[in-house]
């Protein structure tokens, strides 16, 4: 017997005649959806808006901020100067940053123990943009790199080899170590197996369950982190990172890595670069319902500020146009050292 409600239901979901042959012979007239700036305003798919972005930044323990040679227009902020720039930045309408330390030289070790110093530059950095502007999201690298005399992600064995489960207990200490300072986001960027668990373990072990983890899961061994490498002085003085980071050659391992970080409690995944990437952004976008972030890296910046410098390109249209491209791949944030200029232009 057919209920009073199925009846209704199967009357109002009656299907539809089918097109007649006439109806699918119609011109199609796609431009008009594009005929008037208020129309491609109404049929757009993809917005960009200032609080999707997340803003890198260079620090060091210098009482003035300086020019960075390798990457124009960016610069390696003292503390006053980096609440200053936070500051401005959030009145802008930005609400993420990402800090990365240029460590003095004599406070590298093989051991990379300045990385877990409660008293060290990253540290206090954290608690100054909280005491200046706490809406801020402070997200914090976890890494080794900056703080390794050997200029790896990881320790270094005496044959060269990357170490992989010493280096997660340096990684654990140091994500603690942020955490205790106020990071809101622990970003562990170095590749190492099994470091998401172990982050993740230590910090809800330590009451930080709050602590956020944005895992740099498809982190590619890349020629676009040049300039970056330049800003902190942090390349290699051995070897290269090829046995921890992904072969750019790969996409299906990427899913591999992404699977694992989820499993082992990520709450967002990472890809890097962004631009030369955005398949691995939108493969990852389509199989994991995790937020995806996507790393508009120093060589992509630099490419776009060299063509700009020259007049080959409108800076402000190629910006905005790589960081929308980005996002309707699948990213739901993006690192980009545009963010405070974006923020600007997205507000007029």
């Amino acid at each position: 017997m057919v209920s009073r409600r199925d009846a209704v239901f199967s009357a109002q979901h009656t299907p539809l005649p089918a097109p007649t042959r006439q109806m699918l012979d119609l011109p199609q007239r796609p431009r008009r959806n594009r005929k008037s700036a208020a129309l491609r305003g109404l049929c757009r798919e993809t917005r960009l808006s200032t609080e999707s972005l997340i803003y890198p930044l260079f620090i060091h323990d210098g009482e003035r901020d300086e020019e960075i040679a390798s990457m124009p227009g960016c610069r390696r902020w003292s503390l006053p100067g980096l609440t200053t720039e936070v500051a401005e930045a959030a009145a802008l309408g930005l609400r993420s940053v990402v800090l990365f330390p240029a460590t003095d030289e004599r406070l590298k070790t093989p051991g990379a123990e300045e990385s877990y110093n409660d008293d060290g530059l990253v540290q206090r950095a954290i608690r100054a943009i909280k005491a200046a502007t706490p809406e801020v999201t402070v997200i914090t690298d976890v890494a080794l790199d900056p703080y390794n005399s050997d200029g790896h992600d990881g320790l270094v064995a005496a044959d060269g080899r990357i170490l992989n489960d010493e280096s997660v207990e340096v990684l654990c200490q140091q994500a603690l170590s942020q955490a205790r300072a106020g990071a809101d986001i622990v970003a562990p960027s170095d590749m190492m197996d099994g470091r998401v668990a172990a982050i993740r373990e230590a910090l809800d072990d330590d009451g930080f369950d709050e602590v956020s983890i944005l895992a740099y899961t498809a982190k590619y061994a890349s020629a676009y982190y040049g300039p970056f490498r330049g800003a902190l002085d942090s390349a290699p003085k051995a070897g290269d990172k090829k046995t921890y980071q992904m072969d750019p050659a790969n996409s299906r391992e990427a899913l591999r890595e992404a699977a694992l970080d989820a499993d082992e409690g990520a709450d967002m995944l990472m890809v890097k670069p962004a631009g030369p990437y955005l398949d691995i952004v939108a493969l990852l976008a389509a199989e994991f319902d995790l937020p995806i972030a996507a790393y508009q890296v120093s060589g992509e910046y630099l490419m776009i500020q060299s063509a700009a410098a020259a007049g080959w390109i409108d800076r402000e249209k190629v910006v905005l146009e790589s960081l929308l491209g980005i996002h309707r791949a699948g990213a739901s944030a993006v690192l980009t050292y545009f963010a405070k200029e974006a923020a600007g232009w997205l507000q007029r």
